[in-house]
C-alpha cells in the first residue's frame, strides 16, 4: 500500500525550510543552500551530480534511504523552476537538466495548464490544476503501490500536513538559525496528526528525526 511520506527534508533549527526571494540565482531562496549543507558532501548527493567520491556515514545513509520504494513524487511549483504566471513557452524543463534524479512520474501544482514533460532516465513530468487532493490521487494510481513522496516546498508539505494525508516524516535539521523565509509547521498541530513519538538519529552534520503518523 502506498504510504505518502516525506524524506531528507531539510530545516533549519528554527523550522524553516526555505529562505526568502526565490529566484534562478537562489532557488532555495536568500541562505536556504545552508539547510542542506549535511547533503552536498555525500556519496549520493556526488551520485546525483554524476561525480565519483562523496562521503559516507549516517547522512548518507538516510540520503540513500529517501529514494527507496519511490513510485511517485509531488512537487509545488516552486522546486520545478522560478518562473511565475502562465507558462510562456516549454523552454523551462527544471532545474536539473535533461536527466532529473527521479525516474518516476513526477506530479507538478500549477494554476497553470501545461502537457506533459518527458524526460530522460523515466521521469515524466505532470502539471496539476486542481489542487492538492487531485494531485495525491494521480500519484497513488501511478505508484501503483510504491510510496509518494512529497518534495516540497514547505507550502507544499503543510498543505498535505493540513489534509491529514501524511504518514511518514524525514527531516533533517541542519544546526543553523534562518530567522526568516518558509516556516514548516506554523499553525500545524502535530500530535493532533498523530505525530508523538520522534525518533531522532544525529548524523555528521545534521540531526534526522523520522515521525510516522499514529508510530
Amino acid at each position: 500500500m502506498s504510504r505518502v511520506k516525506v524524506a531528507a527534508f531539510s530545516i533549519s533549527l528554527d523550522g524553516f525550510g526555505a529562505g526568502v526571494d526565490q529566484s534562478l540565482e537562489n532557488p532555495l531562496g536568500i541562505r536556504g543552500g545552508e539547510l542542506h549543507q549535511w547533503m552536498y558532501p555525500t556519496k549520493m548527493f556526488h551520485q546525483m551530480q554524476g561525480k565519483e567520491g562523496g562521503s559516507e556515514g549516517v547522512d548518507n545513509d538516510f540520503a540513500m534511504n529517501s529514494f527507496d520504494n519511490l513510485g511517485a513524487w509531488i512537487l509545488g511549483r516552486n522546486m520545478f523552476g522560478p518562473i511565475r504566471g502562465p507558462w510562456p513557452d516549454g523552454e523551462w524543463k527544471g532545474w536539473w537538466g535533461d536527466t532529473p534524479p527521479y525516474h518516476v512520474p513526477v506530479f507538478v501544482l500549477t494554476n497553470y495548464e501545461r502537457e506533459p514533460l518527458e524526460m530522460k532516465g523515466g521521469t515524466t513530468f505532470y502539471f496539476v490544476t486542481d489542487g492538492m487532493e487531485s494531485a495525491l490521487d494521480k500519484a497513488k494510481k501511478a505508484a501503483n503501490g510504491k510510496d509518494i513522496r512529497i518534495g516540497g516546498g514547505v507550502s507544499t508539505v503543510r498543505q498535505v500536513l493540513q489534509l491529514g494525508q501524511m504518514d511518514e516524516m524525514h527531516l533533517a535539521v541542519s544546526p543553523v538559525f534562518l530567522g526568516k523565509g518558509e516556516h514548516l509547521f506554523s499553525g500545524i498541530d502535530l500530535p493532533q496528526l498523530g505525530f508523538k513519538n520522534p525518533h531522532v538519529t544525529q548524523g555528521e552534520k545534521a540531526m534526522h528525526v523520522k515521525l510516522v503518523a499514529n508510530g
